[in-house]
């Protein structure tokens, strides 16, 4: 029985499943198809696979990858446990060393989960507004959904406030929608 003037305590449930994506950053000469061919081996097939776009949004990966850079966004046919994102970005990490060149990544990818209410990408670098998953992977909330579409956080990296990404995940939202099983009342 509740105390007086205080709601029930309230009971942990499992989430409804999100759709896992990933980002592909890669130069022109990268094997983009065989990492391709790989996410598909660990995840399942790709339900959605942007066009390829022109990555300049940041100078980070020049070093290591060259330029000119591109980015596909991927999402995957089968829905995913919201808490799978270690084991995922752990999975990714291990794709990214199989096509390293001379020590350097020639394919950059960044998976992340879409649900209803916001998309969270994995990573493995603390900061102030990312919390630890486990397995050395922190999660950061990156965009939230608020009126009819995503939105930026002041931390959300360029690339990802962009109106093209945006666009994107907005549509693999009202796809996802679609795809997401009736809830019983």
């Amino acid at each position: 029985m509740p105390y007086a003037g205080r709601k029930s305590v309230g009971r942990a449930c499992v989430p409804d499943k999100a759709l896992l994506f990933c980002s592909v950053l890669y130069h022109r000469d990268a094997p983009l198809d065989h990492a391709i061919q790989a996410l598909d081996t660990n995840f399942g097939h790709p339900a959605f696979t942007s066009e390829s776009m022109p990555f300049n949004y940041t100078d980070y990966y020049r070093r290591e990858m060259g330029e000119p850079l591109h980015r596909v966004i991927l999402s995957f046919s089968e829905l995913v446990g919201r808490d799978c994102l270690p084991d995922v970005k752990t999975r990714t990490n291990e794709i990214e060393d199989r096509f390293l060149k001379g020590g350097k990544r020639s394919i950059n990818l960044d998976p992340g989960l879409l649900s209803l209410e916001n998309i969270c990408l994995a990573t493995t670098k603390p900061y102030s507004h990312r919390f630890y998953l486990g397995k050395g992977i922190w999660a950061e909330l990156t965009l939230i959904y608020r009126g009819n579409s995503y939105q930026k956080l002041e931390w959300t990296y360029p690339d990802y406030a962009s109106d093209d990404l945006i666009r994107i995940f907005n549509h693999l939202r009202d796809d996802f929608k679609r795809r997401m099983p009736c809830r019983q009342a």
